[in-house]
């Protein structure tokens, strides 16, 4: 499923009529009582992380990241800079919509470098309608010549029976500055009625504003950061678009810089929660207020991991909602790598007694990852960074350019020291075709020395074979005879013995191994062979269909050889695929684990990030995982389950 739904071309073009005072529900059972906290942010200033996260609370205070941290919204999907920040979300007058706006803006590109925002709408915080509206384009005569349009907000203008949309906007004259404006949203929450109306500024460069309205005192209060005073300060009005009343003294509780402040009542209805992002220490600071004139520091959130929460808003929710949130994006050990990773493969080390994972880089348009990422564990569920161990696209790799895809490693003891051959698949731009690699180090972990060349070509496929590509490439050492085996190929599988050296093969074994056929071709090889040795059987694994199908899934067959033929078992040969009902997809490309000295094994796979499972980005943005692997008493593979947890961690 789509949860980005295209409503409205990009740039908005339509105007709509007013909109009718919506009938605002009275909350007159449970149904309707807030339980808990929605916090929507972003990341940080990295393209990847200006993205729309969520987080829940209990107290408003303590926050926990949904969706492991990972977005709940594809940027990518709904701005023109495929980047947005600030989001602001607001319930709708009758209880049940919410409307989300965002700058849309790549940061990147410079802080004067936007020109629009990001309107958002939805019934159930799952499924959003989108239309992004870009200013210099829409507005030709006033505003061509914009440079920011920041940090909007959405209110209720009771006066108006409109939803407001207001944000900061600042031109390249010479004169400018940011001030705040504003324009009503049409009755559809997907354009802008008119031109920007100017609502407020401070005499100097006056952002991030909120606006909260107190019914003990009967005045709308707008909380702003004033550049010039560096701070956040307030000002107050009885209706929205009166002269605004600016207030002495600060709001923050702080001498840090501050910005993005978020003021919200608390579910009690006693007190309100003020929250600010000190974008300078990299944490959020909340606060709480009794009556919207003196403020009392709470804590600073602490950010870690995937959780370093920028300028955002938070919103009460029923319980109803919360279970709907955690459903969707509740989380678990899955995935087990941080951010878009595929094509697993997975290593115990002898010498350093730790486990190891070598990935393909995912989530770039055309598979266009250029390096490859390494993460080691003791326990299979806690998994350290090693960092980047291989780039093709620079001096360590002098014959491919891009392309780093789906690699394999193995560990050979060379002269009573551990040597490490990793093998990759990527682009050479002398023959424009993927080709397979090597690269050795001491270590694990690397620093990796390219061997300086291709070992396998497109010359090197077996002669039955036409078309395909030499990627997706395996590597298996032969416990009977201790001899190593390259396996590999795209539309075919192909193998070989490598020579002593490991940065070989012997030509003259290469062979047409590939399975066929099938009913209904659901094992009919397409990619990543993975071979491995238990109680006399070598079992032969491979991808079938493409990446991003729904019939994409692992098969297996068996053979009494490393290059014998393979046989399938018409009744046991579908290894592992996906589950729609658990929200699990796109479960293939694997490569498998024995526990050391014991009969215990994993598969570590990659699927597809939910977020991301129709579209053109369904087949780049997969994630890594892991599940336990059982066989029955012939030998027989037992058909694993994807779980959204994993198996438990490793007792030492």
């Amino acid at each position: 499923m789509n949860k980005f739904l295209l409503t409205s071309a990009l740039c908005a073009t339509l105007t709509s009529s007013v909109l009718a005072h919506p009938a605002k529900k009275v909350a007159t059972d449970d149904e309707d009582k807030k339980v808990a906290y929605l916090f929507t942010y972003f990341n940080s200033n990295d393209p990847k992380d200006e993205q729309i996260c969520y987080a829940l609370s209990e107290d408003g205070y303590n926050y926990t990241p949904l969706n492991n941290g990972d977005p709940v919204i594809s940027s990518d999907t709904i701005a023109f800079t495929q980047c947005v920040r600030d989001p602001h979300i607001l319930r709708g007058e009758d209880g049940k919509t919410f409307y989300m706006v965002a700058t849309d803006m790549r940061s990147s590109l410079g802080w004067s470098s936007n020109r629009g925002l990001v309107l958002l709408k939805s019934t159930d915080l799952i499924h959003w309608q989108h239309s992004a509206i870009n200013f210099p384009t829409r507005y030709t005569k006033q505003w061509k010549n914009v440079i920011r349009v920041w940090a909007p907000e959405t209110i209720y203008d009771r006066q108006a029976g409109k939803y407001m949309v207001f944000y900061s906007l600042r031109t390249s004259d010479p004169d400018s500055y940011d001030k705040i404006y504003y324009q009503y949203a049409n009755e559809d929450f997907t354009d802008l009625e008119g031109e920007p109306k100017w609502l407020f500024d401070a005499g100097n460069a006056t952002i991030d504003g909120d606006i909260v309205y107190n019914e003990a005192d009967q005045l709308y209060h707008l909380f702003y950061k004033q550049e010039s005073g560096r701070g956040i300060f307030q000002a107050v009005a009885k209706n929205l678009t009166d002269k605004w009343q600016m207030l002495d003294g600060h709001v923050e509780q702080t001498n840090e810089a501050v910005e993005g402040v978020g003021v919200c009542k608390s579910l009690d209805g006693k007190s309100w929660i003020v929250m600010y992002d000190c974008y300078g220490n990299g944490h959020y600071q909340f606060c709480k207020s009794t009556d919207l004139k003196t403020f009392e520091f709470v804590k600073n959130t602490k950010t870690e991991g995937k959780f370093t929460p920028r300028h955002g808003t938070i919103m009460p929710i029923t319980q109803a909602e919360k279970d709907r949130l955690m459903k969707e994006y509740g989380n678990n050990k899955q995935p087990i790598l941080p951010g878009f990773h595929a094509d697993p493969e997975v290593l115990y080390s002898n010498k350093t007694k730790k486990y190891y994972i070598y990935s393909t880089t995912d989530g770039t348009p055309g598979w266009g990852g250029h390096d490859f990422s390494v993460f080691s564990s003791t326990d299979l569920v806690n998994w350290t960074d090693e960092g980047k161990m291989l780039d093709v696209r620079g001096d360590q790799v002098k014959w491919a350019t891009g392309n780093a895809w789906a690699p394999c490693i193995i560990e050979k003891k060379v002269k009573g020291n551990y040597q490490y051959y990793f093998y990759y698949s990527a682009h050479n731009p002398k023959t424009n075709r993927k080709e397979i690699g090597v690269a050795v180090s001491d270590n694990p972990t690397g620093p990796f020395v390219d061997s300086g060349a291709p070992i396998v070509t497109d010359n090197d496929r077996p002669q039955t074979v036409r078309g395909g590509q030499a990627i997706d490439v395996d590597v298996f050492q032969d416990p009977k005879s201790g001899k190593f085996y390259l396996y590999w190929g795209n539309g075919f599988m192909a193998g070989a013995e490598l020579n002593n050296d490991m940065l070989s093969i012997k030509k003259e074994t290469i062979k047409d191994m590939t399975p066929h056929g099938g009913s209904l071709q659901t094992w009919a090889y397409r990619e990543a062979p993975y071979v491995f040795y238990r109680k006399g059987t070598y079992y032969f694994m491979w991808s079938v269909d493409d990446t991003g199908s729904p019939n994409y899934h692992v098969c297996y067959g068996t053979s009494n050889s490393p290059l014998g033929d393979i046989s399938i078992d018409e009744n046991n040969y579908r290894l592992i695929e996906q589950s729609p009902a658990d929200k699990i997809y796109g479960t293939a490309h694997n490569s498998v684990l024995q526990i050391p000295d014991k009969d215990e094994w994993y598969i570590v796979y990659h699927r597809i990030n939910k977020n991301y499972v129709d579209g053109r980005e369904s087949g780049i943005h997969r994630e890594v995982c892991i599940d336990k692997m059982t066989f029955d008493k012939k030998g027989n593979i037992i058909p694993v389950k994807p779980t959204l947890d994993g198996p438990a961690p490793l007792k030492k």
